[in-house]
Order: structure tokens, then C-alpha cells, then sequence
């Protein structure tokens, strides 16, 4: 079964390109566009990225702008939760909390909607990349404010050298599916 598992994540990260010196120089930027026009891919990774909380409590499924839109709902909806889009500043209609946060190239901060997450819900944290930690790390914070628990991080992808998984293991267990 560990040989099928692998020969899986080998082929999903096959359909993720690699574009040197985006958005800045030196970033290794991971383009999953790729891998979302692959159905075959896109089925396996919605299944992947689902099986480690198929049979937890799951009530939210927290989507980090962008990316993490793309499987967060269909995470969500895997596991018959809500969806929440975490967002940058002034894309969310209604009032918002705000969370400032460094990246691996910058800062940056998140807004989630002040009345997103009720207060015990059980939150799992989704992006397709973790890299230092940061923005998983500001949607924590935002969760936490809301009175929401997080109960796990789901990612498509982990670069493991930017020691992110380390900054959010603290709180919660950290799902990915590529470790690289």
C-alpha cells in the first residue's frame, strides 16, 4: 500500500510546475494550475487531502485566499462542514478581524468575517502550500479570536527545508500530502 501511496504523490507532483523567480527572485513558485486541469489528479488529491479527517468532527473547513479555495470547498463538502474563506484586506464584504503575519519574501495580512466561526466550532486550517507557516499560522490566530478550535492543517504541499510544520504542529497535527 506505501508503494501505491507514493507512486500517488509521485504522479501529483508530476502535474505541479515549478516557475523560478515568482513573485520575486529566488521564490520557487509552485503552480498547481496544472495539476487542476489533470481530472485524474484533481480526483486523487481531493481524496487525499480528505482521508486524514474523514472520521473526526469537522464543522469548518478555513480556506486560505487563494488556493486554498480550490480544495477547501471540496474538502468541506467531503466532510460535511462549512467553508470560510480567509482573505486579504477589503475583499470581504462584511465586517472583518484582521491578522498581520510574515511570509517567506514579505508581510502580509488576513481578514476573516467577524461572525464566520461560532465559538467551539472545530476548525481544519486548508492551503495547498505550508511554507514558513505564517498565513496557516494569522488563520490560527484568527480562528483562536473567534473562539473556534482548530483541529488540524490540511495541505497539498510542504516545503519542508522553511520549517513551517514546526511553527503550527504546536497547536494542531499537520496533514501533507508532498513533502518536499
Amino acid at each position: 500500500m506505501q508503494k501505491v501511496e507514493e507512486s500517488i504523490k509521485e504522479y501529483l507532483l508530476e502535474n505541479i510546475r515549478t516557475i523560478p523567480d515568482f513573485p520575486k527572485p529566488g521564490i520557487q513558485f509552485k503552480d498547481i494550475t496544472t495539476l487542476l486541469f489533470d481530472k485524474k489528479a484533481l480526483q486523487l488529491t481531493t481524496f487525499l487531502l480528505t482521508e486524514p479527517y474523514l472520521n473526526q468532527e469537522v464543522d469548518i473547513v478555513v480556506g486560505l485566499e487563494s488556493r486554498g479555495f480550490l480544495f477547501g470547498t471540496n474538502l468541506a463538502h467531503n466532510l460535511n462542514a462549512g467553508f470560510v474563506p480567509v482573505r486579504k484586506p477589503g475583499k470581504l464584504p462584511s465586517r472583518t478581524i484582521e491578522q498581520e503575519y510574515e511570509l517567506e519574501y514579505g508581510t502580509d495580512i488576513l481578514e476573516i468575517h467577524a461572525d464566520a466561526i461560532p465559538k467551539g466550532a472545530k476548525v481544519v486550517i486548508h492551503d495547498d502550500l505550508i511554507a514558513t507557516g505564517g498565513s496557516a499560522g494569522a488563520a490560527t490566530k484568527l480562528v483562536q479570536r473567534l473562539g473556534g478550535e482548530v483541529i488540524g492543517y490540511s495541505f497539498l504541499m510542504e516545503l519542508s527545508f522553511l520549517n513551517g510544520r514546526a511553527l503550527l504542529a504546536e497547536t494542531a497535527p499537520v496533514e501533507s500530502i508532498i513533502v518536499i
